[in-house]
């Protein structure tokens, strides 16, 4: 016995598409701000509700990033309020290396979601991403060849 089209279940019955939660307060622009700071690096994040895409100076998240552990690192504030497919992230960066900049787009996202949602804050507590990095490079002393590293000693 066939069963036909028409007495099929719809499957997105019970499915409900998840959405952003909506703020309180609506910023000028449509975008949430937030910067982020890591060694020499400077991130400045917009987020908006959207698809989900996520482009760091005009590129996408792959492309900028090629170490895997700095796509995670940029991702890991989203993960952590769950809002992977939420926003719209965009970022701009400078200064600073690969890893420097993923950790300033970190903070940056962590800033702007909680600028969106005070509601998101525990969670980005809980993971540490609202701290920031306060390790810089130690500057080189004077009669030595770096910052730690002497000179070679002769005895004669």
């Amino acid at each position: 016995m066939a069963e036909n089209e028409t007495n099929k279940p719809d499957v997105n019955i019970g499915e409900k598409t998840k959405k952003a939660p909506r703020p309180a307060n609506e910023p000028k622009g449509g975008y949430w701000w937030g910067t982020g700071r890591r060694k020499s690096a400077v991130a400045r994040v917009r987020i908006k509700p959207g698809g989900g895409k996520l482009l760091v100076n005009k590129k996408e998240l792959g492309d900028y990033f090629p170490h895997e552990q700095d796509r995670k690192a940029v991702m890991a504030p989203l993960k952590a309020v769950n809002a992977e497919k939420l926003f719209d992230v965009y970022i701009n960066v400078r200064g600073g290396g690969t890893t420097g900049q993923a950790g300033a787009s970190l903070l940056g996202i962590s800033r702007a979601l909680r600028n969106y949602d005070q509601s998101y804050v525990q969670a980005l507590r809980d993971g540490g991403h609202l701290t920031r990095d306060p390790r810089m490079v130690e500057r080189k002393k004077p009669g030595q060849r770096g910052a730690r590293r002497r000179f070679q000693f002769s005895k004669r």
